[in-house]
């Protein structure tokens, strides 16, 4: 059992929100009860997220992606009144941390999804240093973009749209989870081989085409799934809270 306040230090002093410029507010968006027994994390504040934490009587849910982001309608109706009645029905804590859980060094979207793909980061690179720039933590490489593509699917279980960039082996390789394309062009200054994202836009494949840089999209969901159970699981564990992840299936 900890209390609300307390988890909301811990997850503060681990992600340390003050550093960033983000698109929301990190932190406790939707206040519930004061004592937390159980937490139940997720990528997205989504009704069936909240719903299947009800049923696991979660006093707190902990995602990637809150209700609340800069410039959007304020008005409480449709799906926003919907979200909202659950968790205040249901007095349960909602905490996100949106760029924080990105880039924390060992537990946040990038570190654990290179840790998923066997990949080592050795710098940072882009804006507030989100990216990460590596290479497979076994030192080895890529033989080509079609092995490094079928690793991915492999790894995550699912499709990956590819543009390939030069031919031959790929040996350093730059990541950013989510909606991460406009970060390509930094990796490719960073020295890239190869950039793997969750979505890619219309200019990224003449990028890839002309610098001879391959460009990955595994999937904005996909790609951050991984950072939200592995904080709020080492938080729980130093507060003694019980802890579940839900994963809510998404084809982005």
């Amino acid at each position: 059992m900890a209390t609300q306040q307390a988890l909301l230090h811990a997850f503060d002093s681990l992600l340390q929100p003050e550093r960033f410029r983000d698109y929301g507010p990190n932190g406790l968006q939707v206040e519930g009860k004061g004592e937390i027994a159980r937490i139940v994390s997720g990528v997205t504040a989504s009704r069936a997220l909240i719903e299947a934490a009800i049923a696991a009587r979660a006093d707190a849910v902990f995602v990637h992606h809150g209700l609340f982001w800069r410039g959007q309608d304020g008005r409480v109706t449709g799906w926003m009144k919907q979200r909202l009645a659950l968790l205040l029905a249901h007095d349960i804590n909602l905490y996100a941390y949106h760029l924080p859980l990105d880039a924390h060094p060992e537990l946040g979207n990038n570190a654990q999804l290179g840790l998923k793909l066997g990949l080592q980061a050795t710098a940072r690179f882009g804006e507030q240093d989100l990216g990460f720039l590596g290479a497979p933590a076994d030192g080895g490489s890529f033989s080509s973009t079609e092995e490094l593509a079928s690793h991915l699917e492999k790894q995550l279980n699912r499709p990956v749209a590819r543009v390939p960039g030069a031919q031959g082996a790929i040996k350093k390789v730059a990541w950013c989870t989510g909606g991460a394309q406009g970060y390509f062009e930094a990796a490719i200054a960073a020295g890239a081989d190869a950039f793997i994202t969750g979505e890619i836009s219309e200019p990224q494949a003449h990028y890839a085409r002309e610098c001879g840089v391959s460009f990955f999209a595994c999937g904005h969901h996909a790609s951050e799934r991984y950072g939200a159970p592995a904080v709020a699981g080492h938080v729980a564990g130093q507060l003694g809270v019980a802890h579940q992840f839900i994963e809510v299936d998404n084809p982005a």
